[in-house]
């Protein structure tokens, strides 16, 4: 059961969100103290799970009919007991590890700083949930699941004091922000035919593939103009959505009938997320060293 409640949360996305807050925090504040050490180990582990497991708690009865489904892109229990099981223990586990982390850190801050981690944590649900379903609202999915990832580097500022409309700042989480959402998009390009049969909506059903493979080429882009305008050294970090748009580019003569070619797309943007990762340490290890 363990074992299932870890693939529940992706281990391999762990760090998607427990850097971005680690990262923001340590640099804002230059400590390493209780808040960063419990901040990062909740954004690294119980945050995905909450984020991931409600979704395939809810998303089931869809998955079950999606052939991409499985593995890596999330476990599919196919014995319908064995899953309720799996299911009540994915939700019991999620609340069990994210309330005491959530109501610690909520003592931590100011208000505004709880106001965030609230947002964050709303929009974590509400992606999934019944009777909010974000992720069946065109472009508010797109918008909610890059909250997913850019909202522990905002809650890590505003934990910090950083004035979020500060230039240097702003930029940093803006980008982040247009980032978010054309991987979000281009990912449910791969799904339009399977969402269609099941009647859910999304950015890419309403849009269609190639028009939703050349928005997220376009929010990429976006990403590394907004990042350029960065003060030096932080201009160095405009080439880091570019690998995403070159391997996005490749699918800009996709149709309907031929979405599913994204997953090739999909699980490059998956591993382009470690080497990218380790030159963004690198960026920011040598600013906090003065080295550049």
């Amino acid at each position: 059961m363990i074992s299932r409640i870890v693939r529940a949360s992706r281990p391999v996305s762990w760090i998607n969100t427990a850097f971005p807050f680690a990262a923001g925090y340590l640099l804002a504040t230059g400590e390493v103290d209780a808040v960063l050490i419990v901040g990062t180990l909740f954004f690294l582990v119980p945050y995905n799970l909450l984020m991931y497991g409600v979704n395939d708690v809810f998303d089931y009865e869809s998955d079950l009919a999606n052939p991409r489904k499985g593995g890596i892109e999330g476990d599919v229990i196919r014995d319908r007991e064995e899953a309720a099981r799996v299911h009540r223990a994915i939700l019991w586990a999620s609340a069990v590890t994210v309330v005491p982390f959530t109501a610690w850190l909520l003592l931590q801050g100011s208000l505004a700083a709880g106001v965030v981690l609230a947002i964050v944590l709303f929009a974590v649900v509400a992606y999934s949930a019944p009777g909010l379903r974000f992720k069946e609202r065109p472009f508010v999915d797109s918008v909610t699941s890059a909250v997913h990832f850019v909202g522990p580097l905002v809650y890590a500022l505003v934990l910090a004091d950083v004035p979020l409309a500060a230039p240097g700042t702003w930029q940093i989480w803006a980008a982040f922000l247009t980032w978010g959402m054309a991987s979000h998009a281009f990912g449910a390009v791969q799904d339009v035919t399977a969402d269609r049969e099941g009647g859910i909506a999304s950015v890419a059903t309403v849009l269609g593939a190639r028009p939703t493979v050349l928005l997220a080429l376009g929010w990429y882009v976006l990403a590394t103009i907004v990042l350029a305008t960065l003060p030096w050294p932080g201009t160095l970090a405009a080439v880091l959505p570019l690998p995403y748009a070159v391997s996005v580019a490749r699918f800009r003569r996709i149709t309907d009938d031929t979405c599913e070619d994204a997953n090739r797309g999909w699980r490059t943007f998956l591993w382009l997320n470690q080497p990218v990762g380790f030159l963004v340490t690198m960026l920011l290890i040598a600013v906090w060293k003065g080295w550049l």
